[in-house]
């Protein structure tokens, strides 16, 4: 039984599809925040957009 159980854990490949999204959304939250940096605010532009993205990826982790 546990050892079955291991066997499905092992090749459950479900939580890949969250690790690319996230890539995504860090990739796109860079661009944006490059674009916005171009205004004198890359600084606090940077910040808030990692900080937006790791909240949306909390939030994603809490209903899952």
């Amino acid at each position: 039984m546990l050892i079955r159980f291991i066997q499905n854990f092992l090749s459950d490949d479900s939580g890949q599809g969250i690790t690319e999204y996230g890539a995504i959304l860090a990739f796109v939250a860079l661009i944006i925040a490059i674009v916005f940096g171009m205004q004198g605010t890359f600084k606090q532009a940077l910040s808030n957009a990692f900080s937006s993205v790791g909240n949306q990826l909390n939030s994603i982790s809490a209903v899952s």
